[in-house]
């Protein structure tokens, strides 16, 4: 790519030199062609970060929002099932069966 670079420079500057092109036709040219490279550099880095955080296992800022929003609706649309009023039970009591301590007798000799 360097290689590219100098050679393209070398050629607007030759143009420049032989007055085929004026300056500010070459440094318009070069800020164009700079941009588009720049253009596709951000294009491979950020296909590149996302190729290696999908391999780690995240997720896009986006796929967990809509998760979250999915997870709010299905809560709300349990929660009045959960407000439904179970049969109420009616504990019974038992009581205890008293025990009568009996007296011992003692025998008399």
């Amino acid at each position: 790519m360097a290689n590219d670079l100098f050679s393209t420079l070398r050629t607007y500057l030759n143009k420049v030199s032989d007055g085929e092109k004026n300056a500010s036709e070459v440094a318009s040219t070069v800020n164009q062609w700079l941009r588009e490279g720049g253009e596709a550099l951000k294009i491979k880095i950020e296909d590149e970060v996302e190729r290696s955080v999908s391999k780690m296992g995240f997720v896009k800022r986006g796929e967990f929002e809509a998760l979250k929003e999915e997870v709010a609706r299905l809560r709300m649309s349990a929660s009045p099932k959960a407000n439904v009023k179970k049969a109420s039970v009616k504990k019974t009591t038992v009581k205890k069966a008293s025990v009568k301590k009996t007296a011992s007798k003692k025998a008399s000799k």
